[in-house]
Order: C-alpha cells, then sequence, then structure tokens
C-alpha cells in the first residue's frame, strides 16, 4: 500500500531476539529488558512477546489480566534482586497518546527518579490519559 508505514515494532525485534538488546529475563509469554533512557536507579521495560499495541487494547479477560500481573510479577523480582536498596518502586504504563512506542511495555522503575524532575512522566493525572499505575489498570480489566 503506498505511504503506509511498514516500520518493524522495535519490541517485536527484540522480544524475537533479533537485536542486540540484552534481555534481563524471557519466558514464552514476556521479555523484560533495560530502558535505552532510564528515567530511575533501574529502569526495565517488561513486554508481551506477541504484539499488542497499548492498553486501550486489553480487555476484562482472565487471558489479559494473567499477563499484566505476570508482567508486573517479573519486574518486581527483578528489582527486588537488581536493587535490593532501592524500597521506593512504580509500575506502569503511560496512556495513548503518551505512549512512546505502540508495543505494550510496563514500566518498572526502583526509585530514585534521575533527574529528579522525570518523577513527572511517571505520575498518574488520574482520569487524564498520560500515566496508569499498574495497580488501578489491573483493577480495570479484572475479570
Amino acid at each position: 500500500m503506498a505511504g503506509a508505514d511498514v516500520r518493524p515494532c522495535v519490541f517485536c525485534q527484540i522480544a524475537q531476539s533479533s537485536t542486540s538488546t540484552t534481555l534481563l529475563y524471557r519466558d514464552d509469554r514476556i521479555v523484560v529488558f533495560q530502558d535505552i533512557n532510564p528515567s530511575a536507579f533501574r529502569h526495565y521495560l517488561s513486554v508481551p512477546i506477541n504484539h499488542i499495541a497499548t492498553v486501550n487494547d486489553l480487555r476484562r479477560t482472565t487471558e489479559d489480566y494473567e499477563l499484566v500481573k505476570h508482567m508486573l510479577k517479573v519486574g518486581q523480582n527483578l528489582l527486588s534482586q537488581d536493587a535490593p536498596q532501592s524500597t521506593l518502586h512504580r509500575f506502569g504504563f503511560h496512556t495513548p497518546p503518551f505512549n512512546s512506542v505502540d508495543h505494550l511495555h510496563l514500566h518498572c522503575l526502583a526509585l530514585p527518579f534521575i533527574p529528579s524532575w522525570r518523577w513527572i512522566k511517571y505520575t498518574s493525572l488520574g482520569p487524564l490519559p498520560g500515566f496508569i499505575e499498574v495497580e488501578e489498570f489491573l483493577e480495570r480489566i479484572k475479570p
């Protein structure tokens, strides 16, 4: 189709191991790797292997709910293991139009934010689009 954007999804490429990105974790559902532009002491992205564009594509189903719970659990385990001295964590998703890549990714952050002003990007704006904490999102899609 003329003029169509046919660039491959960078997160799909990472999930399929077709890049040099170092994976911190991999199983049959997700991969986890470091954010290339970290906003915190530790900043990981938990990404489904299957392409899901955004949080808006997840539904109130057991499958979607369990996927997000798994993404969170793995992120929590990695941060506890890699940054045991950091007791403050933040987990969540950017919502359209504020997501940087159209492939679902959970931000897993061990604080402090670096630089400190980056907290703004990872703060919920309530009913407004922006950043949604994973616990709140799980409540939305709980079957």
